[in-house]
């Protein structure tokens, strides 16, 4: 039996093929073909996704591991390398991914088929450093997408959901690797939240919120300065600064440190590599929805939330995370096309999540929201439709890389249909 890290998914596959290499995916792919079997890859399990489930055949690329090559402004990585390895190996070259995704041991190549980001309003999630991609296609066929500056196929496979082959390697843009300042003060809600305000300011920033409560917790991280950040002169830092210490003067009496609610991580401001000091060092397991939705909405998604689970007393027991991400170019990434918002509601494990998760992806989907690929939703084919005006152009290159859907599935097919 499989289970998800956290106990959530589980399935009973048929079989479990492990490959060493890519020889091996191929081979892995062409067998199950030969014996009428579907293929669903398989990551490290970090996500609460329906995706991965089968009765048939996982192909476990955990042992395709490592770095293959660094270049100036790329890194070519292995599938089955988690995040959190290619941090490292890049920052021994003075490099890094831009984006720092919660879950350093989610793998490269799971983090990029569900559409896994990170938080900062100008930084692209993992999908969008994407520029090219191997993989073993439904035929059995080993591909190298973008080699011939197909910018289509590159768009279908940057969150290609695991239906249009097994990833064996991807190569990567990357940045100068930095150090950054990271600062967490307690806010006024509605001010964090606002279009331009701090979320929108700072290179990585997140908001945590207590919604019961409205108690709320920025969380930020920008360039490493010698002054603190409120006496830099004539700078719009230097305004957000006096704003979040206003802020936090305001709030502080209202702090709590229970579980419950958003509690801090630091002690006063800290100093080191974004991969190392954003994730959370100390993850709650349990499950989750997200739900990507127009940045505009954010404030008012926040506050449809808060009035529909106290109407049906549906606590929402953690707290909410709150980031930004500009527009995507995959075709089913769920910030494709629009400066986005992402909304995260966790729960403990052990909660009966059915009946909250399906509350807050009502109110969200109502308000233009996407959920993410990685997160608990019930989306059919026709929500899939209607949220992603490139949907065709994705089933069309799924025809050709997939023509006899062996890397389908039950909730797979209820997402894109036969």
């Amino acid at each position: 039996m499989w289970v998800n890290w956290w106990g959530g998914q589980q399935c009973r596959p048929r079989r479990t093929d492990r490959p060493l290499d890519e020889a091996g995916v191929v081979a892995a792919v062409r067998r199950a073909a030969e014996r009428g079997l579907t293929v669903r890859p398989l990551g490290s399990g970090r996500s609460d996704s329906t995706l991965t489930l089968t009765n048939d055949v996982h192909v476990d690329c955990s042992a395709l591991t490592g770095v293959a090559a660094i270049t100036s402004d790329t890194v070519r990585a292995r599938a089955g390398a988690t995040l959190a390895s290619v941090q490292a190996a890049l920052a021994q070259r003075g490099r890094a991914l831009a984006p720092v995704a919660h879950a350093p041991l989610a793998t490269v190549a799971g983090a990029i088929a569900t559409g896994t980001h990170g938080g900062g309003a100008g930084i692209g999630s993992l999908s969008d450093q994407v520029v090219g991609m191997r993989f073993v296609d439904g035929t059995g066929r080993l591909r190298k997408a973008g080699e011939n500056g197909d910018v289509g196929e590159l768009d279908a496979v940057r969150t290609g959901l695991g239906a249009l082959g097994v990833v064996t390697e991807v190569e990567l843009r990357t940045v100068p690797a930095t150090e950054v300042e990271a600062h967490e003060e307690p806010v006024v809600a509605e001010e964090a939240l606002a279009v331009d305000g701090p979320l929108d300011a700072h290179r990585f920033a997140a908001v945590e919120l207590h919604l019961p409560s409205g108690e709320a917790l920025l969380r930020w991280a920008g360039p490493v300065v010698d002054q603190k950040p409120e006496a830099v002169p004539g700078g719009p830092v230097e305004a957000l600064g006096r704003v979040v210490t206003r802020l936090g003067h305001t709030a502080s009496a209202q702090w709590s440190a229970q579980r419950s609610r958003p509690a801090p991580r630091w002690e006063g401001v800290v100093t080191g590599p974004p991969h190392e000091l954003l994730p959370d060092p100390h993850p709650v397991r349990g499950g989750f929805t997200e739900w990507a939705l127009p940045r505009e909405a954010l404030a008012d998604a926040i506050r449809a939330l808060g009035a529909a689970t106290a109407a049906r007393n549906q606590e929402i027991r953690r707290p909410v995370e709150v980031r930004t991400g500009p527009a995507e170019t995959g075709w089913l990434h769920p910030a494709h096309g629009r400066a986005t918002a992402w909304i995260t509601v966790r729960t403990h494990r052990g909660d009966d999540r059915g009946p909250l998760f399906r509350l807050v992806g009502s109110v969200l989907e109502g308000m233009g929201g996407r959920p993410h690929w990685g997160g608990r939703h019930d989306w059919t084919a026709a929500d899939v439709a209607a949220a992603y005006p490139a949907l065709p152009d994705f089933l069309a290159v799924r025809d050709r890389l997939d023509p006899d859907r062996l890397f389908n599935g039950d909730h797979l097919e209820a997402l894109l249909g036969p």
